[in-house]
């Protein structure tokens, strides 16, 4: 299937790529990429002679019903694996060792160290836990990936893409075997984490933040949920003023109603 989608999404979109000389030909290696879009997972693999392997909500894969079994059937066509990302720790333990059985079978393992799409297109904090770990389990080569304007492509929320040009930078390995038999030492997996951020970074030209994209997603929904507030308080103080104007307007009237009757009564006398 993989070759079935890769196909038109190419001649569709025409990705522009750089860097494949670092796809190895054969062999383990991981490939860490920044995350801008739902569809990076499809135009990765879509230009490369290898497949691909990423993990995904195990939601894709379970989801009852005719169209839960299509989504189900595409996720596994093209590489994905899914992993049930509910259960806190168990769940990247899991992820981890799905990647260590991927790399161990000499395939590619492609990972999102962001953890999350990035909200805004700027490049997030690496966790420091799934591909540092995987890589220094495994010894396999890291070779970070930029995704380039995908986020224009299919921004989050949207169903339809929109046709244009994608790139795609693949950097050159990164070796870590210095670091061989230290994956449980959090330093460790620090250093190797945002050595590779660095790398993208550089590949990307992304304005790199010192926080987590999960962080900053709950700061815009909070900033979002704060404005939509400030606009129902607003609108109510505007609807107050509204009504105390309106109720001055009868006032007056009353009051200049009140004047006639009696400049009339005045007059009659």
């Amino acid at each position: 299937m993989k070759f079935s989608i890769g196909g038109p999404l190419k001649l569709a979109f025409r990705p522009w790529v750089e860097g494949l000389r670092n796809i190895p030909a054969e062999g383990p290696a991981i490939l860490a990429s920044n995350h801008l879009s739902f569809s990076d997972s499809f135009f990765l693999p879509a230009v490369l002679d290898r497949k691909v392997t990423f993990i995904a909500k195990a939601e894709y894969f379970t989801t009852p019903g005719v169209k839960g079994r299509m989504t189900a059937a595409f996720f596994k066509g093209v590489g994905q694996l899914p992993v049930d990302r509910s259960g806190g720790r168990g769940a990247g333990e899991a992820a981890v060792r799905s990647g260590i059985d991927v790399v161990e079978r000499g395939e590619l393992f492609g990972i999102y160290p962001e953890g999350t799409r990035s909200p805004d297109g700027r490049l997030y904090r690496g966790k420091p836990g799934g591909l540092a770990r995987v890589a220094l389990a495994t010894g396999a080569p890291v070779i970070p990936v930029a995704m380039i304007d995908t986020e224009k492509i299919q921004p989050p929320g949207k169903v339809m893409p929109k046709l244009m040009r994608p790139g795609i930078r693949i950097g050159e390995p990164l070796d870590f075997s210095r670091y061989s038999g230290m994956e449980h030492d959090r330093f460790v997996l620090r250093a190797v984490t945002d050595e590779v951020m660095y790398e993208i970074m550089k590949l990307s030209g992304q304005e790199y933040v010192d926080i987590y994209a999960t962080a900053a997603k709950r700061q815009i929904a909070e900033a979002a949920k704060a404005q939509k507030q400030a606009q129902k308080e607003a609108q109510k103080e505007a609807h107050k003023d509204a009504q105390k104007d309106a109720q001055k307007e009868a006032d007056r009237a009353r009051e200049a109603g009140d004047q006639e009757r009696a400049d009339k009564e005045q007059t009659g006398s």
